[in-house]
């Protein structure tokens, strides 16, 4: 599994995605949460990293990381308190809780039942793992449970600890990524709200692209796989990046095609928050004017699977979202795996 990858180049298969809409869902409430420590670019240079050089790859300043005491599920926890006091919910209503990680607190159990206990929620939970996709496909599964009316408060949450499974050693991936969760709770809602058209889909063929290689039933856990670091991401950027920038141009307007839209007729346009220089170089390639784009990697850099939900709370207390609206969301991460929609708020 060790093979070269940096030569390799895997394409973006259209046929690989299915394609659907899912309407009569809204989102009732968007909570979020990120740990205090604040790591800037200046306090990695003890670990030998070059701060413009960071800025210069990825417009990332800073991230923030869990304290040690802090897991996935709490991070995962504060974010669901927020987004149910946002929606003005009681926790008794919630009959779903979804989690979408691939840092959860453990192998097993899922770390959304850890979330549920501490919420004392009566509901059935679960994790959803996609990497960087998670919380995407996580979201598309919650609206499912409402459009077919078995919940009626699903809440949806993307958090990951990050800092725990990239490696300090690895300058080109270490200093990508941060800590964080968002979470959002849905409802019924009329018949134009929802995703009003969406692409999905994985290709397993870029698995080894960004992956963790030791952990599973594959390569257990183990003295010799630790001592070599195998506990930690591994990831071939510069494959990843042509393949996404392809992806989201090709996603983005299916989506639109498929919706009869055009990007006039989109209010925002969140991509997940992998690197500055993928989001602006799909961005340009796409045509999405800079005004319409929310960027915060700046700010909390890669948050996996939070990315998307933390810039939705931000982007509505900044009053950039209002009922009607329609955002473009994309997320993806490895697999490979994506997801596009077109949201109706």
């Amino acid at each position: 599994m060790n093979q070269k990858t940096s030569a390799r180049e895997i394409p973006y298969l259209a046929q690989r995605s299915r394609k659907g809409s899912i309407t009569g869902v809204q989102v009732l409430g968007v909570g979020s949460y990120v740990p205090d420590i604040r790591v800037r670019n200046e306090d990695l240079a003890s670990l030998g990293y070059d701060a413009d050089w960071i800025v210069q790859r990825t417009g990332i300043l800073e991230r923030r990381h869990a304290p040690p005491e802090l897991a996935t599920s709490d991070l995962a926890v504060e974010a669901a308190r927020r987004c149910l006091a946002d929606a003005g919910v009681d926790p008794g209503e919630v009959d779903l809780v979804l989690l979408g990680t691939y840092t959860p607190d453990m192998t097993m159990p899922a770390a959304a039942s850890l979330v549920q206990e501490k919420l004392k929620l009566c509901a059935p939970a679960m994790d959803i793992q996609a990497a960087c996709t998670s919380f995407m496909f996580a979201l598309l599964t919650g609206m499912q449970f409402v459009a077919s009316g078995c919940a009626k408060r699903p809440l949806v949450i993307g958090a990951d600890c990050n800092s725990r499974v990239c490696n300090p050693a690895d300058v080109k991936t270490y200093p990508l990524f941060g800590d964080g969760a968002g979470a959002v709770l849905l409802g019924p809602g009329d018949r134009s709200q929802g995703f009003i058209a969406f692409s999905y889909g994985s290709d397993g063929a870029g698995f080894d692209l960004l992956y963790r290689p030791m952990g599973g039933s594959r390569c257990p856990t183990n003295q010799q796989g630790t001592l070599n670091g195998e506990q930690y991401v591994v990831m071939e950027g510069r494959p990843v990046f042509k393949w996404a920038i392809r992806m989201l141009n090709q996603t983005v307007h299916d989506v639109l095609e498929m919706a009869d839209l055009t990007l006039a007729d989109i209010s925002l346009v969140i991509f997940h928050q992998a690197n500055m220089r993928i989001i602006q170089a799909a961005a340009e390639a796409i045509g999405i004017p800079s005004e319409k784009l929310y960027n915060n990697v700046d700010r909390y850099g890669n948050t996996s699977s939070a990315s998307i939900p933390i810039c939705l709370d931000e982007a509505l207390r900044e009053g950039r979202i209002r009922k009607g609206d329609l955002v473009l969301l994309s997320g993806f991460g490895g697999g490979l795996s994506w997801a596009t929609g077109i949201l109706r708020w």
